[in-house]
């Protein structure tokens, strides 16, 4: 509790304090702005933009990078497939890697011209013309979310081949011996019992997309021209780097605020069953 309320609560409401000032970082806040930063800060185009990134990548993760893993856990977990445990350990291993060695191997794979992906799909696409993935504002912010479900869907997968393990295999057999097919048995049986392991992936997938920051930092620092800025390198750029302490605590109170908001109304409104039967057992 001792470390909690030092390193947690004491520096959350600091950054509230410093957040009414106009602030370098250096010696005690004396200017004075009331809600002058949040007023900048809302009305600033920048910020705008990495507020939509940061839903977009949110968005893009919920329909496609948490589908992918279950579809994966399925495959591995509940499939005929020989070698499981080897597709089990390969898909799990960009995970182990920390996101900076992430981001440096992509930054390669992802290099105009020469690169690897580039290379790749001009062998398997005739007359495909290489692409700058991290130079061209209208592809970037994909290309980084390539990057991040490579990163990532192995963590979600081994999350529901763990919920998949729970489920009984008699429960699922005995449904098939009554007559079902297996998309009612996916539909009907599996995908309900697996509800509070996809609940728990949503809640930590929403949260991991609106505080990236060293991916996006190693890969692109935010750039071409904004078009990847995401809140925290937003933060980062017009708070540290630029010594306004004061207008980056607003964007740090603005992301906690919005973190906060989705935490407890998630927790109490879609995984209120879970923590309840939780208390039951």
């Amino acid at each position: 509790m001792t470390l909690f309320v030092l390193f947690v609560l004491i520096p959350i409401v600091q950054s509230g304090v410093f957040s009414l000032y106009k602030w370098d970082g250096f010696g005690p806040p004396t200017n004075y702005l009331g809600l002058g930063n949040y007023k900048t800060l809302l009305n600033t185009k920048i910020f705008q933009s990495s507020l939509i990134h940061s839903f977009t990548i949110m968005s893009l993760s919920l329909s496609i990078q948490l589908p992918l893993a279950l579809a994966l856990a399925l495959l591995v977990g509940r499939g005929k497939l020989r070698g499981k445990r080897v597709f089990r350990a390969i898909l799990f291993i960009p995970y182990v890697f920390s996101e900076v060695i992430t981001g440096i191997i992509w930054r390669y794979v992802l290099t105009p011209g020469p690169g690897l992906a580039n290379l790749v799909l001009g062998t398997l696409i005739p007359g495909f013309k290489p692409i700058a993935w991290l130079a061209e504002p209208n592809v970037v912010l994909y290309a980084y979310f390539a990057v991040l479900t490579w990163k990532y869907f192995g963590f979600h997968m081994i999350l529901y081949m763990a919920g998949l393990q729970a489920i009984p295999a008699d429960l699922e057999d005995a449904a098939r011996v009554d007559g079902a097919n297996e998309r009612h048995v996916l539909q009907y049986i599996t995908l309900p019992m697996l509800g509070s392991t996809v609940r728990l992936t949503v809640f930590l997938s929403v949260l991991g997309s609106f505080q990236q920051f060293v991916l996006v930092w190693v890969l692109t620092q935010g750039g071409p021209s904004n078009a990847s800025e995401v809140i925290a390198t937003y933060l980062y750029k017009y708070g540290i780097q630029r010594f306004m302490l004061g207008y980056g605590s607003t964007v740090a109170v603005v992301l906690f605020a919005i973190t906060l908001v989705f935490s407890l109304g998630y927790q109490r409104i879609i995984m209120k069953q879970d923590f309840a039967v939780g208390k039951a057992t």
